[in-house]
C-alpha cells in the first residue's frame, strides 16, 4: 500500500514516515507542490496526505491534479479547522482532513476508512524471511524453522518496526515513540531492553550472539538486511 505524504515541516514527515511504514505502508515523502506533481507523474499511490500549507503552493492544488487524474482518496493534514478552509477542501473532493497535532492511530484509522470507500484494503508483502524466521504480516503470525514463536502484541509491534526498516539502524529513541505512537502507552528506556531482549531468546538461535536483531554499538539496532 503506497502512500505520497506531501508535508514541508521535516519533524512531522519524518515521524509520519517512520509511524507509517512500521504499519506496512510504503512511504514516500515530498516537501513542495512540484516535487510531488512530478512524482504524481512517475508513481501511483493508493492513497495522498497532503500539507495545505506548502513553499510553493498548497495542498489543493495537488488535490486538484490528484482527482483529476486517478481515483484515489486524498486526507489534508492542516493547522486550520476553520470552516471555510475544510469545505474549500471537501469541494476539491478530498475525502478527508485531519487536524495537526494529532495522533497516529487517528490517521491509520482515517486512512483505513478512506481506503474502504475505494474498496482498498492495505495487502502489505505476505511473507518476510530473516534467517530461519518467517513473518506472515497478513495473519501475524511468526515461525523459526517449522515451529510457530508466540509473540506478545507489542513484541509483534516492535519486531514489524524492524522489519520495515531492516537494514536501518534504529536509534532507542526511534524505538521508543514507534511503540508509544503505535500502542498508545507510555513504554520507558528499560522496558524496551526487556522487550528486546525477549524478541532475541524467542527468534535468535544464540541470544548472546544475536544474528536478526544485531545491536549497533553507541547507535542502536539493526535487523539485516537480507531476506528472502
Amino acid at each position: 500500500m503506497k502512500v505520497l505524504v506531501v508535508e514541508d515541516d521535516k519533524t512531522i514527515a519524518d515521524g509520519l514516515h517512520y509511524s507509517l511504514s512500521s504499519e506496512g505502508y510504503e512511504v514516500v515523502l515530498c516537501e513542495g507542490k512540484q516535487t510531488a506533481i512530478e512524482t504524481i507523474k512517475q508513481q501511483r499511490f493508493d492513497i495522498y496526505l497532503l500539507d495545505l500549507t506548502l513553499p510553493d503552493g498548497n495542498g489543493y492544488e495537488i488535490c486538484e491534479y490528484v482527482k483529476e487524474n486517478q481515483e484515489a482518496p486524498v486526507i489534508f493534514l492542516t493547522a486550520c479547522d476553520d470552516e471555510i478552509n475544510v469545505v474549500r477542501g471537501l469541494d476539491m473532493g478530498a475525502d478527508d482532513y485531519i487536524t495537526k497535532p494529532f495522533r497516529i492511530r487517528e490517521l491509520i484509522s482515517r486512512m483505513k476508512s478512506s481506503l474502504r470507500h475505494y474498496q482498498k484494503e492495505p495487502n502489505p508483502t505476505d511473507k518476510v524471511k530473516i534467517g530461519n524466521v518467517v513473518v506472515n504480516t497478513k495473519l501475524a503470525k511468526v515461525y523459526k524453522g517449522t515451529e510457530e514463536v508466540m509473540l506478545t502484541a507489542l513484541e509483534y509491534r516492535l519486531l514489524l518496526a524492524f522489519i520495515n526498516n531492516r537494514g536501518q539502524v534504529l536509534s532507542r529513541n526511534q524505538l521508543l515513540e514507534g511503540i508509544w505512537d503505535l500502542d498508545g502507552n507510555f513504554i520507558n528506556d528499560n522496558t524496551l531492553s526487556v522487550y528486546i531482549k525477549r524478541l532475541r531468546e524467542k527468534l535468535e538461535d544464540d541470544s548472546q550472539n544475536p544474528k536478526v536483531i544485531e545491536t549497533v554499538r553507541g547507535l542502536g539496532y539493526r535487523m539485516s538486511g537480507s531476506h528472502a
